[in-house]
């Protein structure tokens, strides 16, 4: 049995429209992930002052942990907020996170750390 060109044709658009929503799909998704990614660390951004407090107090002793985890904790609540800031601005680019953890509660006891600026996501 001979397909005609008409079939074949209409086989390769509803495959290629098959693929393009996906990738929409997966598009859109990474634009809502990463806008709700910006705006949990614009609201969560003040734990990092207890969460400095307790990783510092850890590392070393109670009086350095209060006092310098407050200091540090403040700097990184200034970072974590630029860069909710920033990816609610960028959400529409690709790209990877900024911060790590990407939000505080990840890993409360890993200290925050900040990647290269607008690396491009793979996916």
């Amino acid at each position: 049995m001979k397909k005609s060109p008409a079939f074949l044709f209409a086989a390769l658009a509803l495959t290629l429209s098959a693929a393009h929503a996906e990738e929409h799909q997966n598009y859109s998704r990474n634009v809502f992930d990463k806008a709700g990614n910006g705006f949990a660390n614009i609201l969560t951004a003040p734990l990092e002052i207890p969460k400095n407090m307790i990783n510092t107090t850890n590392q070393s002793n109670a009086i350095y942990g209060i006092f310098g985890g407050i200091i540090k904790g403040t700097v990184h609540m200034a970072g974590r907020m630029g860069v909710g800031v920033a990816d609610l601005i960028t959400a529409p680019i690709p790209t990877k996170s900024i911060v790590y953890p990407v939000l505080i509660w990840d890993d409360f006891d890993v200290d925050t750390q900040y990647n290269n600026v607008f690396r491009l996501s793979d996916e």
